[in-house]
């Protein structure tokens, strides 16, 4: 992407997070600065009506019929971030801290949450500059927005918290202002609750690993066509009318995806009249199994996209000049769609270690043992497999659903959660796991090809297989090979192997 990415009054979308992640600045456009401007106009007429409204000039959450004095709601608003920033557990990494800061500026910039432009600059410059605040990744019930992590995030643009440089130092907030060139804000009514009420922690995340995912439902069905052709499959419950008898359009596409790595394969023609009928589940049922995936990554998506031009704080201002609290910032539809992708994440590595172990068992594959070239003296892929087992397992564990749980808080005011936060935690932890079981599918199927002499392999499944090699060698020998997994699994992250 050529120049920042601009922040306008109507959100933004995933090309404009993914452009972030990578590295990309962004900056406030013309309209979003318009939009704050009459966002804050509006916050001050009330505040001159001297009416008592939630979060403006009373306490927070059980505490909001308590009026505080005018002369008082700076303090009120850095008290806010002070408090709330009880996060715990390991840092986020700069990437996702980034695209935190991003977002919280997309959803202020539509002007709905009163906040002063200046302070959504100090957002947008400490988001661009070297260094970056220091978010514990947990301590959000995904309720009242992501507060903990978000007053975390927002500590520094006070002068207080941490941030983390380029080269991995804790400074404070004060000495990263410092860096930045940046005042210390003091808070207007209203800001501090604007800065941290919304669900950015979970939505950065959940975008986050929906990219990943995206990567990995491709190299999925990469992977089941080299396997596929290493096992001497049947492409016959690839076909098309079949496919369409029951059209599920993930199912469709992934089938396509697998023909397309299939077409002019010598080695399927080798076995056309075999005596085998059909092929296992885990071969023949990709298309569904896969294309039920696709189709809830699709889900997935529709709810981000939406969550990405959205206002979540509270309250909120209307058009006409009022300002209603309500449930904006309830995770609830990201909780639910994090949840559809750890069950991706989990059924996309359970087929994948199956395929795995029909590559590596030789009464399956009648290739040798765990594709060692000499079976005995070498091991060769076998604990692979075990790697893999663990993932799928461990999986199977973070896909219980988040969205389920609730526990009150707040003096019992805020008596529904979304654990939303959590979800979007171990949909990227889940994501990770299957890449790398996938990853490990593509470097037993590639090893499998080495050892198999019928001809020539599918068009597709040639270029895959050219890819894998360049950071996978040939297994001649046991050796370490932790590391050619995790380069195949940098592969499938950057789209490499779709």
């Amino acid at each position: 992407m050529n120049g920042p990415v601009l922040v306008t009054d109507t959100g933004t979308d995933m090309d404009c997070v993914a452009a972030v992640a990578d590295g990309a600045a962004f900056a406030l456009a013309p309209s979003a600065r318009n939009a704050l401007e009459r966002g804050r106009l509006a916050v001050e007429v009330l505040l001159d009506s001297g009416r008592a409204i939630y979060g403006v000039n009373t306490g927070f959450g059980r505490l909001a019929t308590s009026v505080v004095d005018g002369g008082a709601l700076s303090d009120l608003q850095r008290n806010l971030l002070l408090s709330h920033s009880c996060g715990t557990g390991p840092l986020l990494s700069r990437e996702r801290v980034r695209v935190m800061l991003f977002l919280r500026v997309v959803s202020l910039a539509r002007g709905r949450s009163g906040i002063r432009p200046c302070v959504v600059e100090h957002l947008v410059k400490l988001g661009n500059g070297p260094v970056y605040p220091a978010v514990p990744c947990q301590g959000s019930l995904g309720a009242s927005g992501d507060l903990a992590p978000l007053s975390h995030m927002c500590l520094p643009l006070i002068g207080e918290g941490e941030c983390i440089t380029e080269s991995g130092d804790p400074v404070s907030g004060a000495e990263a202002l410092g860096i930045l060139e940046m005042p210390a804000l003091a808070l207007a009514a209203k800001e501090g609750l604007a800065l941290i009420n919304g669900t950015q922690f979970m939505t950065a995340l959940l975008s986050l690993a929906l990219l990943e995912a995206r990567a990995l439902m491709d190299a999925a069905d990469s992977a089941a066509a080299l396997t596929l052709e290493a096992l001497l499959g049947t492409d016959a419950a690839l076909e098309q009318e079949l496919l369409e008898l029951r059209p599920h359009p993930g199912a469709l596409e992934s089938a396509r995806r697998i023909r397309e790595k299939l077409s002019g394969s010598e080695i399927l023609q080798s076995h056309r009249d075999c005596e085998k009928v059909q092929d296992a589940y885990s071969l023949r049922c990709t298309p569904q199994v896969h294309g039920a995936c696709r189709d809830a990554l699709a889900y997935v998506k529709s709810v981000v996209d939406i969550e990405l031009r959205s206002v979540t704080d509270n309250p909120l201002l209307m058009e006409d000049g009022r300002m209603v609290s309500g449930g904006n910032f309830h995770g609830q539809p990201l909780s639910m769609a994090a949840d559809h992708l750890k069950t991706v994440s989990g059924v996309l590595g359970n087929i994948s270690e199956r395929r795995i172990e029909r590559l590596l068992n030789p009464d399956l594959s009648n290739l040798p043992a765990f594709l060692a070239v000499n079976p005995g003296m070498h091991s060769g892929l076998m604990i692979a497999q075990y790697t893999a087992a663990s993932l799928v397992s461990e999986n199977k564990v973070l896909a219980h659903p988040s969205s389920v749980d609730s526990i009150p808080v707040s003096g019992n005011q805020e008596d529904h959660v979304s654990m939303g936060a959590t979800a979007a935690r171990h949909a990227a932890e889940t994501v990770r796991n299957a890449t790398h079981v996938l990853a490990t599918e593509m470097v037993c199927a590639v090893q499998a090809h080495r050892l198999l002499s019928r001809g020539l392999m599918g068009e597709g499944n040639r270029e895959t297989r050219r890819r894998v090699e360049m950071v996978f060698e040939a297994m001649d020998a046991d050796r370490r090979f932790a590391a050619d997994l995790e380069a195949v699994a940098e592969l499938i992250r950057q789209g490499c192997l779709a």
